[in-house]
């Protein structure tokens, strides 16, 4: 009788589970998209090189227009490109749950900001919030200028070469902006050695998580660990981690060891081997409170060294390419320089910042052609109605910044490089989930400010000191899938000194 009973519950139960799953199915085949095969879905269609897989996506776009879906074994996704379907996900907390890829993220960023879901992210958003205070920012900037300084040096020993690799000189830049803002160390000691090893590691990791994120087969954690890649990005993922902690510890006991009282709103304090204050000395302090442990910070200064330095690497590498292409963009950037210092040479202080309007129109045209993060993920926990079709929940959306952004319906004219686009009265004309460099709604980033801040220091610095010719030519540009958009080929400029 009980084994009776227990095969009639099992019954019930699977096939309560099988028309939940046909009603799903039905639902996500109304959607377009790709042939798919029987059991193995769209799987084969991304065993592809990342190049070649980046420009399959772009096809699928053209071909499908607005919206699409996928499927492979346990994974049904919709894609997304109309920015009123963006705006229903992006905007509401129904959805800010994230899923694939960012759970193949979490044996290195665990439950940092960019990867936690639900109280959790909620907590960790509303504690570091502050670290991006206006006070704090301010005393970021000296850093930034310091690091500029330096870039410049660097630079005024490529004039006259034929060509300069512009992306490792600001590799290094970004990395020791974010070593000394988030974690307050200088990284001049064995700089190149440092940040190769650190630069290798992340582009290991990030091209890892898309390999796998490609290959069903490897979503269950066994497998994947026992699989090549999964070896190779263990390697990368240990070598972050004692990096980071190592600097935490240090960190920790100078602040102990000297009695430092972080206090974030006071104007002057310096301490420390930067002689600033630095994110993690917040985040130390949190700890103190009880707040977060130490496992918690590793997760969030990881995070921060991600965000903040491998994606500004990129947007400031695209972004000298580009301007290097359009001379006379070129021009009203330096004529708006000397506007605001003349022949001077001296430091930018925040106010010249706030100065720098057709600059910071170029670094927005130059993100929305190069968005740093180039597609974006989430989970659809409950269902809804995007383009006029039912998402049913248990649906991961997929948003494509980089086609939003080159879409002629949005941007006329979408690969001509047009800072005017971004003119307050032309800005406000577009919807406003079609601009998503930062990501937006209660998930957008939390350090888009220091980007811009860090941006405009960059290339103010820069653009005053040098002209820019060109080499390699936007036309010329692969793009390979990765977390970051990256270039399949060095990106290379002429510098010349401006008299």
């Amino acid at each position: 009788m009980l084994f009776i009973l227990l095969v009639i519950l099992i019954s019930v139960f699977l096939c309560i589970k099988f028309f939940k799953h046909s009603h799903k199915q039905k639902l996500i085949c109304k959607i377009p998209g790709p042939k798919s095969l029987p059991f193995i879905g769209n799987s084969r269609h991304f065993q592809l090189p990342l190049d070649k897989l980046f420009i399959y996506l772009r096809k699928l776009y053209k071909i499908h227009g607005g919206i699409y879906q996928i499927h492979a074994p346990n994974v049904r996704a919709v894609n997304i490109f109309d920015p009123a379907d963006v705006e229903v996900i992006m905007s509401s907390t129904r959805f800010t749950e994230k899923y694939l890829p960012y759970t193949f993220m979490k044996p290195w960023l665990g439950d940092g900001l960019l990867v936690s879901n639900g109280n959790k992210w909620y907590q960790r958003r509303k504690m570091l919030t502050r670290t991006f205070h206006f006070n704090i920012l301010k005393k970021y900037s000296r850093t930034m200028i310091e690091q500029a300084e330096e870039l410049l040096m660097k630079i005024q020993a490529e004039v006259g070469n034929n060509q300069t690799d512009v992306l490792p000189f600001i590799t290094k830049t970004t990395l020791n902006v974010m070593c000394e803002t988030a974690m307050g160390t200088s990284m001049k000691e064995d700089q190149q050695i440092i940040s190769d090893k650190y630069f290798q590691a992340i582009h290991t990791i990030g091209q890892s998580v898309v390999q796998r994120l490609v290959r069903v087969w490897l979503y269950i954690d066994a497998t994947f660990a026992c699989s090549k890649i999964g070896k190779i990005q263990k390697k990368a993922i240990k070598d972050l981690h004692e990096f980071t902690m190592k600097i935490i510890q240090e960190r920790k006991a100078y602040l102990t060891n000297n009695n430092v009282i972080t206090n974030a709103d006071g104007d002057d304090e310096v301490y420390g081997k930067t002689g600033r204050l630095a994110m993690l000395d917040l985040l130390l302090e949190n700890e103190k409170q009880g707040m977060i442990d130490v496992e918690g910070i590793r997760e969030e200064v990881d995070t921060f060294m991600f965000e903040g330095h491998d994606t500004t690497a990129m947007a400031l590498s695209f972004m000298i390419m580009r301007i290097a292409n359009e001379p006379d963009i070129q021009i009203s950037i330096y004529e708006e320089m000397l506007s605001i210092f003349g022949e001077s040479q001296r430091r930018p202080t925040l106010e010249d910042l706030a100065k720098m309007k057709y600059l910071e129109c170029c670094i927005k045209e130059s993100l929305r052609l190069y968005p740093s993060v180039p597609f974006i993920s989430r989970y659809i926990a409950e269902e809804v109605e995007l383009s006029g079709y039912t998402i049913p929940s248990g649906t991961l959306c997929q948003i494509h910044v980089f086609d939003i952004h080159r879409n002629e319906h949005l941007y006329p004219n979408p690969n001509k490089f047009i800072p005017e686009r971004f003119i307050s009265e032309n800005h406000t004309l577009r919807h406003p989930y079609a601009y998503l460099p930062f990501s937006a709604g209660p998930r957008n980033c939390i350090g888009q400010k220091f980007a811009m801040m860090e941006m405009k220091i960059m290339m103010s610095s820069l653009l005053r000191r040098f002209r820019v010719e060109p080499v390699t030519k936007p036309d010329d540009i692969t793009f390979t899938c990765d977390l970051v958009l990256r270039a399949t080929h060095p990106l290379f400029v002429r510098f010349l000194q401006r008299k």
